[in-house]
């Protein structure tokens, strides 16, 4: 039998499967943050605009979430995303690890973590491949996603 935290966890990646970023926008508190190798040190503003902006923008996208385990305080869980880079239209798949920390049956604090070398590799191909471990093209990326994120916002 699953508990609160565990159901909100399964609410959250059944939602992302269906690309329903409502229902996963409510899985989070007021004032909640996130980061990966990507996006990082995002308020709850951004966090949600950025699954919208994920979940709109998202082609041939598929997720399978595996190991959900949480308690009163904090969570895990393991997912695999594959999709089509919209820059490159590369074939990706990114098994990411989830961290997950809760207040009052909401997520307030959610990281989650991948090989970016990995993940470089596959959506930038050969750039990836030979410079996707760099600093240089790490913060290139960020800064990219950031931008995009924050002319997202804008529009809404």
């Amino acid at each position: 039998m699953m508990n609160s935290n565990e159901e909100l966890i399964h609410k959250f990646y059944s939602a992302f499967q269906q690309r329903d970023y409502k229902t996963m926008q409510e899985c989070y508190g007021d004032s909640a943050t996130f980061g990966d190798p990507v996006f990082q040190n995002l308020n709850s503003a951004q966090v949600k605009a950025m699954w919208e902006m994920l979940c709109k923008n998202a082609k041939d996208f598929k997720l399978e979430f595996t190991n959900v385990i949480a308690n009163e305080r904090t969570g895990h869980a393991e997912w695999t995303a594959w999709y089509t880079f919209s820059v490159t239209g590369n074939k990706v798949e990114n098994r990411i690890k989830a961290s997950f920390e809760f207040e009052n049956s909401k997520i307030i604090n959610h990281t989650d973590s991948f090989d970016f070398y990995r993940w470089a590799k596959q959506a930038l191909g050969t750039t990836g491949l030979l410079l996707g471990w760099t600093p240089f093209v790490r913060n290139k990326i960020r800064r990219t996603a950031m931008e995009n994120l924050e002319k997202y916002m804008s529009k809404k």
